[in-house]
């Protein structure tokens, strides 16, 4: 008897991309690159009031968040699908001070992470594992970016907003490598 490759499974093996799966990569897409709009004000704002290394951090942060949109749209188009570059919302530009900025960079890496989460488990439910093993590597990167976040927030918290202290976390933050 012959051996019989066929794989029996409820999941297809089409390489071409389906389109509930292409919409919420889009959507994805215009996330990132509203992110990297909202880094660049909070760096402006930064900028600012004379804090470089806070300004310097965020730029960072934008590059990497524009480097995630186009990761995903080369993505789409690998996998022969459709690019739907949507509006992308002005961000916030009024702020405080830079704790708030922190705690609002984390509550957005919050909702990030959670529209990563999102499209893992939509894309494993319309059984695209390609997508579902692509989308995991920003799965890692989010912990990795909401901890670094929350490291920030930990040492102006314990160490206070007065003029040396932020000083010396300025210098600090200026160190994060692009």
């Amino acid at each position: 008897m012959p051996l019989n490759f066929a794989i029996y499974t409820d999941c297809g093996g089409d390489i071409m991309i389906n389109d509930k799966v292409e919409d919420i990569l889009n959507a994805q897409i215009n996330k990132e690159f509203y992110s990297a709009y909202l880094y660049l004000a909070m760096s402006a704002y930064f900028d600012g009031i004379g804090l470089k290394g806070f300004a310097h951090w965020t730029k960072v942060q934008a590059k990497e968040e524009m480097e995630h949109g186009l990761k995903i749209f080369n993505y789409i188009i690998e996998r022969d699908g459709n690019i739907d570059l949507r509006t992308i919302e002005a961000p916030v530009k009024d702020f405080q001070d830079p704790l708030q900025v922190f705690e609002l960079i984390l509550e957005h890496e919050k909702l990030i992470t959670g529209s990563i989460e999102t499209v893992a488990n939509f894309s494993e439910d319309e059984c695209d594992r390609a997508t579902r093993h692509f989308i995991d590597q920003y799965i890692s990167e989010q912990v990795e970016e909401e901890a670094q976040v929350l490291d920030v927030i930990k040492m102006i918290k314990m160490f206070g907003t007065e003029c040396p202290i932020m000083y010396h976390i300025d210098k600090e933050l200026m160190k994060r490598e692009s």
